[in-house]
């Protein structure tokens, strides 16, 4: 989804999207026998004043892009206590920013926002991105992450654990699919990976298997799904234990030429034991669903910048959010 290049500097910025301040904080979720370290990106309410930090983040591949820049104040204590928790999952070969004006719309509403790199399947790491181990290990960092933010993380007392969402984009939201008890079927001869040059097809056809489990997080009362990826691994029997309220959102198939748009979320809705709360958003693309790119961002990541004719994307996301957050605050039980 976005390019690798050296080391650039990360500006973060508090938008007026907020009616008050929002607080960042990158954290590490140490390596263990479950998976390779983590690093991810904790937004939450902020009682600081309006301040902008320039950090050296070490993040590559953004240069002077705007995709490179974050909202929020650099390490500013949490107001509240007993705060809902939205986890974020990017898509394939995306990172914990893509979805930062979503981040910001959440914060705004009440909840505490932390989003994920994926290892192996980041913009800064391809080295496993298609490959079954990849597709397993995704739900576990979620799980990790949770674990970390409910336990040894040093605001884990902020957190309801009551309350928990998540938020799954493409690869993120078959990431989600399973983190909520979908089963991915991992079979050979699968007619989805027919001719395909999907890695973990090839995998599949010549008979390798993922080395670890599938990983559940049944903490995840409530689910906002946009164009999950890889539906073909989602039969009716792979979706039966999942009963997750779900919000699921699909870009416009008529639109589908790059194989993306419209891809996937329809047959999820048909297949699901439940019925989810369904968006078909006329004109989207698919990378519609990612923060509104700058004019410099346009130019430079054309595929994942460029709309449809007469698509206003900053509209777009000013009902989705809006949509996200009644959503989740009627399943995450605020009063």
């Amino acid at each position: 989804m976005f390019r690798t290049a050296a080391a650039v500097v990360i500006s973060l910025c508090l938008s007026t999207a907020f009616a008050g301040a929002a607080g960042v904080e990158f954290i590490e979720v140490p390596a263990d026998g479950a998976g390779p370290k983590l690093t991810a990106t904790v937004w939450s309410p902020c009682a600081a004043p309006d301040q902008s930090t320039k950090i050296d983040g070490g993040v590559a591949g953004f240069g002077a892009s705007n995709l490179g820049v974050l909202i929020g104040a650099k390490n500013c204590p949490i107001a509240g206590d007993k705060l809902p928790l939205i986890v974020i999952s990017h898509g394939r070969t995306g990172w914990f920013g893509g979805h930062k004006d979503t981040a910001a719309a959440l914060v705004d509403a009440g909840f505490v926002v932390a989003a994920v790199n994926h290892p192996g399947d980041s913009a800064f790491d391809h080295s496993r991105q298609d490959e079954l181990s990849v597709l397993v290990e995704r739900p576990a960092d979620i799980k990790r992450l949770v674990d970390f933010l409910l336990g040894a993380w040093p605001n884990a007392p902020k957190i309801d654990r009551e309350r928990i969402g998540l938020f799954g984009f493409s690869m993120g939201g078959y990431t989600g699919l399973v983190v909520i008890g979908g089963n991915p079927d991992f079979r050979k001869g699968l007619a989805g990976c027919k001719g395909s040059d999907f890695r973990a097809c090839q995998q599949l056809e010549s008979g390798e298997l993922p080395a670890l489990p599938l990983v559940h997080d049944p903490r995840i009362k409530a689910a906002v799904l946009a164009d999950p990826g890889l539906g073909f691994l989602f039969q009716v029997n792979n979706l039966r234990e999942v009963k997750t309220p779900i919000q699921l959102w699909s870009s416009d198939p008529k639109l589908g030429a790059d194989h993306l748009s419209g891809c996937c979320a329809a047959g999820i809705n048909q297949r699901l034991p439940a019925k989810p709360e369904y968006h078909l958003v006329p004109n989207a693309v698919h990378f519609a669903f990612l923060a509104r790119c700058a004019p410099q961002d346009v130019r430079d990541f054309p595929r994942i910048c460029t709309d449809a004719a007469g698509f206003d994307r900053s509209a777009f996301h000013h009902s989705f959010h809006a949509e996200m957050v009644r959503f989740f605050r009627q399943y995450l039980s605020f009063n």
